[in-house]
């Protein structure tokens, strides 16, 4: 039988208040770090991630709700927060205009959906986020639903990546 990567196994190894405590820092709802913990061990990353993606199809709305509790508002990374500011790297720099439209569409949003703006910002500038933002704020609640999950998925496996990477 083939071992797993050492951060795996160590991420494996964790008791189960510590690894709560981690899997709750890669997304704040409750319900997804105690399926992800339930799932280990865990043979490989790809098996890590498909726990993420089964985690995240079982979530029910308060669950995404509690997921995306956890995320700063597109445009606004929380200060001092490393993983927020990095995520969020491209609206560095952004013009005074262009990261007010992003504002203001983030309230529209906010008033339409009752959360935040969520989307894998990673590799994204501010400009191409208030396009998705704006391609997205027709959309009907469960549609939106829908897509916030498969963001968050994605965002989770990022999450868990550098989890296992900085090892």
């Amino acid at each position: 039988m083939t071992q797993p990567p050492p951060a795996l196994a160590a991420l494996a190894a964790v008791d189960a208040a510590g690894l709560r405590e981690i899997l709750l820092e890669v997304c704040s709802s409750p319900t997804w770090a105690a399926a992800v913990a339930a799932s280990r061990p865990w043979s490989d990353r790809a098996e890590l991630l498909a726990a993420n993606a089964k985690a995240m199809a079982e979530l029910s709305a308060a669950d995404l709700h509690d997921a995306m509790a956890g995320h700063a508002r597109i445009g606004a990374p929380k200060p001092g927060d490393a993983v927020s500011e990095r995520e969020q790297a491209g609206v560095r720099g952004a013009d005074r205009a262009l990261l007010d439209e992003l504002r203001a569409a983030n309230a529209a949003y906010e008033a339409k959906f009752g959360h935040v703006f969520l989307i894998c910002a990673t590799g994204r500038t501010a400009a191409g986020m208030l396009d998705a933002l704006r391609e997205r704020l027709p959309n009907d609640p469960a549609a939106e639903a829908e897509t916030v999950r498969g963001e968050l998925r994605r965002i989770n496996d990022l999450r868990l990546g550098r989890l296992l990477d900085a090892s």
